[in-house]
């Protein structure tokens, strides 16, 4: 399916690993020119391998806490580009810290979370709506969790933070729609990330050294008890469905909340 996204621009934060890393490669197959923003170094070595292969990439390192770091790097965009069509909004943190129950996380823990995934997003959303609002036309994807859907109790305050994500999204959605712009928001299940792995290896440390399988056995014995489909989900997967919502095709759609889960999360 022809996407119809060649010659476009597309912005990507988180854009040096994991999902962001998976959707700028995606976007690139499409025939978009990028921009890459993460807080690590390593985004230089993710547009590096993209530059060989004829994408042109710009990166920046870019705090999305500091509101007036995000505002400098819009205008670096947009001298280097002189347009943008997408935003796909990756960049988050996890608490570092396990629940159950919500007590074993202080109330002090929760705020570095809060400031980059909900902060963050609103530096993002605030900074990036006026030039699309301004050419009529463009879209945003945020990347929240279906964690923001299931109150999980793994990680408080991100599982909060995420669903912050999905409620903000719906409102620059119903904003931003008379100015053609479309707002999304996709919810991963289970992904192979460091953040994924980080939660569950604390989880896995907890159960009873009775009962303990091999971390990998154990893992996949989960993912069989909570996934219809049985299987965990890739980057590919959620880059796919990104892609897709920022395109054309995609034309009709928004304000809404997909989740690419396997299944995990149904509503009737």
């Amino acid at each position: 399916m022809d996407l119809k996204l060649g010659g476009n621009v597309a912005l990507i934060t988180g854009g040096a690993s994991g999902i962001g890393l998976a959707t700028a490669r995606m976007f690139a197959e499409e025939g978009c020119s990028l921009q890459l923003w993460d807080v690590s170094p390593q985004v230089e070595e993710a547009a590096s391998e993209l530059r060989e292969q004829g994408v042109k990439v710009g990166t920046q390192i870019v705090d999305i806490v500091d509101e007036e770091q995000v505002k400098q790097a819009v205008g670096s965009c947009m001298d280097e580009h002189g347009r943008l069509d997408h935003v796909v909004h990756c960049a988050a943190i996890g608490s570092g810290k396990f629940g159950f129950p919500f007590t074993h996380v202080a109330p002090s823990d929760w705020k570095r979370t809060l400031e980059v995934n909900v902060i963050g997003m609103a530096n993002i959303a605030a900074a990036l709506a006026p030039p699309l609002v301004e050419q009529r036309s463009g879209s945003f994807v945020f990347l929240a969790s279906i964690a923001g859907q299931m109150g999980s109790q793994t990680d408080p305050p991100y599982s909060a933070s995420k669903a912050a994500n999905i409620n903000f999204a719906q409102c620059m959605a119903k904003d931003l729609a008379p100015h053609n712009v479309r707002v999304n928001t996709v919810c991963p299940g289970m992904v192979k990330t460091p953040l994924n792995r980080s939660v569950w290896q604390a989880w896995y440390e907890r159960t009873d050294p009775r009962d303990q399988l091999s971390y990998e056995d154990w893992t996949e014995q989960k993912i069989k008890n909570v996934i219809p489909l049985a299987r965990w989900q890739t980057s590919e997967d959620v880059a796919a469905m990104i892609v897709f919502l920022s395109s054309e095709r995609a034309k009709e759609v928004t304000g809404q909340t997909i989740n690419v889960d396997g299944g995990c999360v149904m509503h009737c």
